[in-house]
């Protein structure tokens, strides 16, 4: 089978602009504060990238930080793997023991994206990269 590498990561905010801040001032990261239409998500850049928003550095991942909202029982960091076929690993991701969360959702510009759990209980998520 072939390996699928770790391309992101999430993590939860109870103060988006704080967290960003936090980010910013220790580690040097860019972060980019999205609107209402995308969640109120955090993208935030830890290596640089090129025109079309890869990595330019073999090994670095960039991630993003969500909202926390109490009706989430999930709210802990997660990785984001990326697949080439969402509904065939949806479906292999099933069969080793896992849930999927949902229906994948399209990300404009990025991909199809869907959140499962593994068998321990481990929220993450898989992502199509639009080709």
């Amino acid at each position: 089978m072939k390996m699928n590498p770790v391309v992101h990561f999430e993590l939860p905010a109870e103060d988006r602009k704080r967290m960003a801040n936090f980010y910013t001032k220790a580690f040097g990261w860019k972060t980019e504060l999205l609107g209402e239409e995308m969640g109120n998500y955090v993208l935030a850049a830890t290596t640089e990238t090129d025109e079309k928003q890869m990595i330019k550095k073999p090994g670095a991942i960039n991630g993003g930080f969500f909202e926390k909202a109490a009706d989430n029982p999930m709210e802990h960091p997660s990785v984001v793997i990326s697949v080439d076929d969402i509904g065939k690993h949806m479906e292999i991701v099933k069969g080793a023991g896992g849930k999927i969360l949902g229906e994948p959702m399209e990300i404009p510009g990025v991909g199809k994206f869907v959140i499962f759990v593994d068998t321990e209980g481990n929220k993450l998520s898989m992502l199509e990269p639009k080709r």
